[in-house]
């Protein structure tokens, strides 16, 4: 028997044509995919052009981005190999604020992870934001009293602040210096929402008192268990700019934390995935 006798041949064949052509795309656009990082990734420098952003946060790319200083009266940069310090200016005028801010709460000072490459765009590695200069990673680990060497930028892990097993923050480490950190990145204006790990949302959730509007603001988000992500809004002068939809007016410890700190921002239990403190 021949495939020209059969008599559903042109179902069969149509369907092994569609799946080679799915295939083909697909390996295209990994493809694609990869050239963008590799493209991005190799810059060194930014765009000389005004500040815009261009996309959404997981999907673009900015110019006239500027460098946050290695060192500043109340930060350092970590990881300073990756070449990540770079952003819009407004979030790198505001990670310098913070910083000034966060000592006068009491915070020693900051240990900034990852901004955004030199002209934004997707990343080799870690992130699949981060893209357009308008997020940035802070440990939630203090920044030691003397100044770091670069070995130890590069090499100094991080402190988990969530337990792998319970999920939950682990209480010896937590302070309340963690919370006034998280409050006063909460309280700016063009700060529109911080991921932390559902584990940490909770234990804001359980603890804080009195104002608790700018909870609204902290979004349980899987991993950041010992840094926080801080996003900013589309800034002015940047029109190709996707703003993101606002969080909900409430305080987001209901539903989404039902399930304790097992659950993602969707309400959805999803596994915990191990992950190196990296940035």
């Amino acid at each position: 028997m021949t495939l020209r006798s059969l008599p559903d041949r042109k179902p069969f064949l149509t369907a092994a044509l569609a799946l080679l052509t799915l295939t083909a795309l697909a390996a295209g656009a990994i493809s694609a995919e990869q050239r963008a990082k590799d493209l991005f990734g190799a810059k060194k420098l930014p765009a000389v052009a005004p500040a815009q952003s261009f996309g959404f946060y997981s999907k673009g790319c900015f110019t006239g981005g500027v460098a946050l200083p290695m060192d500043g009266p109340s930060w350092e940069v970590m990881r300073p190999s990756r070449n990540r310090r770079w952003g819009h200016p407004a979030m790198i005028a505001l990670i310098e604020k913070l910083a000034r801010d966060a000592r006068a709460d009491g915070w020693p000072g900051l240990l900034i992870g990852d901004v955004s490459q030199p002209r934004g765009g997707p990343m080799m590695t870690g992130h699949a934001s981060h893209q357009i200069g308008l997020d940035a990673d802070i440990w939630l680990t203090p920044m030691p009293r003397r100044p770091l060497t670069f070995a130890e930028r590069e090499n100094m892990s991080a402190t988990l602040m969530v337990d792998e097993k319970t999920h939950l923050v682990k209480d010896a480490l937590w302070t309340p210096a963690h919370t006034r950190l998280l409050k006063r990145a909460a309280s700016y204006p063009e700060v529109e929402r911080i991921l932390v790990n559902p584990g940490i949302k909770k234990k804001l959730c359980d603890t804080v008192t009195g104002d608790r509007s700018w909870l609204r603001k902290i979004r349980p988000f899987w991993g950041h268990d010992y840094h926080f992500h801080m996003r900013i809004g589309c800034q002015p002068g940047s029109p190709g700019c996707k703003a993101q939809e606002a969080t909900p007016d409430d305080d987001g410890c209901g539903k989404p934390l039902a399930g304790g700190s097992r659950r993602n921002l969707g309400g959805r239990t999803r596994t915990r995935m191990r992950r190196r403190p990296a940035t």
